[in-house]
């Protein structure tokens, strides 16, 4: 197969399933990689997305609850560790291996991450990698050149080939079954969270009434509009920084350079810089280039918690540099 050439049809059709299949894989996906309808494959499975829609009219709460200093913070904060957890460990951690981890932190941050509701993690690398080998290409499902930016922005995560996991892809992945456990079960992950974030407010509604929070409202904040907000701040890299910003290198796909996206994803929007040479665990590459998530992982190697970061390499620097 060439990049040039259309998404792949399987040769076996799976058979039309009721609307029972898509309710019980909201919360067990175990059949997701079974072979895909070609008339349906690429058509968003309305039923299936109800809980990603209703993710979003969540934020609505805020209408009832009202906002308060405190989950503001307890918003901003969830976004923060989730987005590192998303960058660090599902992007550079999972779909590249620029460095290693014990399993037990390993676990740790892909449950962190799972809980952003972007999926498992054996899920996104298995779609990352895919859109590194054919980035901007017809076989690439979000390329706002081939499918415009609504599509490379939202649309194809919610079809039926968008929620398959390829696990051929991810061979490295699939032999940790915790990983696999967070993967098909991927709902488990958000709804613990969100219950301990309705916990922790109703806590303190008790423990500190001066704060003026409440469980709902923590729930509003810190779950529903936070995670929204994350997820379509992690998706920007796919819809916007493939269209904005600048081209230190000339790569085969369309990817650019964003300082404001780059300060939104904590060093994502470095993407031309990455998809140059994506086997770092660095993408700004020069030192006013920001990357939260490089400062987050040399912490955590300091720690002894990762370790062999895998560096930017003194050839590559020095190209960036011209």
């Amino acid at each position: 197969m060439t990049d040039a050439e259309p998404l792949a049809k399987p040769a076996i059709v799976e058979p039309r399933r009721g609307p029972w299949s898509a309710l019980r894989r909201w919360f067990d996906t175990g059949g997701a990689d079974e072979a895909l309808d070609p008339e349906q494959a690429d058509r968003i499975d309305w039923l299936r997305a109800a809980p990603f829609i209703a993710l979003h009219l969540g934020c609505l709460g805020a209408i009832w609850t009202g906002v308060s200093p405190t989950a503001l913070a307890v918003a901003a904060a969830a976004y923060a560790l989730r987005m590192f957890a998303v960058t660090g460990f599902y992007h550079r951690g999972f779909s590249h291996r620029t460095f290693r981890a014990a399993r037990p932190i390993q676990f740790a941050f892909a449950a962190l991450g799972a809980s952003s509701v972007q999926r498992g993690p054996l899920w996104w690398a298995a779609h990352h990698r895919n859109h590194h080998h054919h980035a901007d290409t017809p076989v690439d499902p979000h390329s706002p050149r081939v499918h415009g930016f609504l599509w490379s922005h939202v649309g194809w995560f919610l079809t039926p080939r968008g929620f398959r996991t390829d696990l051929k892809r991810v061979p490295d992945l699939a032999r940790y079954p915790e990983l696999r456990w967070l993967d098909r079960y991927d709902t488990a992950i958000p709804v613990l969270f969100a219950a301990a974030i309705y916990a922790l407010g109703a806590w303190l509604r008790h423990a500190d009434p001066a704060l003026h929070t409440s469980g709902a409202q923590l729930l509003v904040w810190g779950f529903f509009v936070s995670t929204v907000v994350l997820f379509h701040a992690t998706v920007t890299i796919n819809s916007l920084a493939h269209r904005f910003g600048s081209r230190r290198f000339e790569t085969r796909d369309d990817s650019r350079n964003n300082l404001w996206l780059a300060l939104l994803t904590f060093g994502e929007g470095w993407h031309n810089n990455h998809h140059h040479f994506p086997g770092t665990a660095r993408q700004g590459f020069l030192w006013w280039e920001i990357d939260l998530t490089w400062y987050g992982l040399r912490l955590l190697a300091a720690l002894g918690l990762v370790h062999d970061l895998r560096p930017l390499p003194a050839r590559v620097l020095a190209r960036a540099r011209r």
